[in-house]
């Protein structure tokens, strides 16, 4: 199996992010088209990194390497099913993004990443640093949709089990 190691975080490009969180056993608690530019989302204009809706997507710009930057709508769930259609712009394969659950903090929340060359993973942030959870280094998977195409990633975070699930296939289970 082919495995990198996890360089940096969320490095989100451009992303298209049609979000939808549920509960697992199905009731919906929080849908966004992004339609709305006022329907909550982060709008951050920096020198090194953007936030915003643009033309029915919400985009994450990020100029720089090595770097963690995402949104967040200001909603606050416990057990959540949070499903995402993600693509990048531009930029390199060698990338992170995806989505977070359990966020009450810049420094306490899960991630679930994937790449566009094809890796992924599942770990979480503290106030020691972020880590992948059950083991050290990003996995490959064919099933991941490489360069510009759209990836549907779903991350169910219920109880202390925590899944990843890429185009409907599950690609990993993790407790914590």
């Amino acid at each position: 199996m082919m495995t990198r190691k996890l360089l940096c975080l969320l490095i989100m490009l451009s992303l298209a992010l049609p979000l939808v969180g549920c509960q697992p056993k199905g009731e919906e608690l929080y849908r966004d088209d992004f339609s709305n530019p006022d329907s909550g989302w982060d709008r951050v204009n920096e020198a090194d990194y953007s936030t915003d809706y643009a033309d029915g997507v919400y985009r994450i710009n990020v100029l720089g390497t090595d770097s963690d930057y995402w949104a967040n709508p200001g909603k606050t769930f416990t057990d959540v099913r949070v499903e995402v259609d993600a693509s990048k712009a531009q930029g390199p394969d060698d990338n992170d993004l995806g989505v977070l659950c359990r966020y009450t903090s810049v420094d306490s929340y899960y991630f679930f990443l994937i790449s566009s060359d094809g890796y992924y993973g599942i770990g979480k942030a503290t106030t020691d640093g972020r880590e992948l959870i059950g083991g050290t280094d990003l996995l490959f998977s064919e099933e991941i949709k490489t360069g510009l195409e759209t990836n549907h990633i779903r991350a169910d975070c219920v109880g202390s089990q925590l899944s990843l699930y890429v185009n409907d296939k599950l690609l990993t289970t993790v407790s914590d």
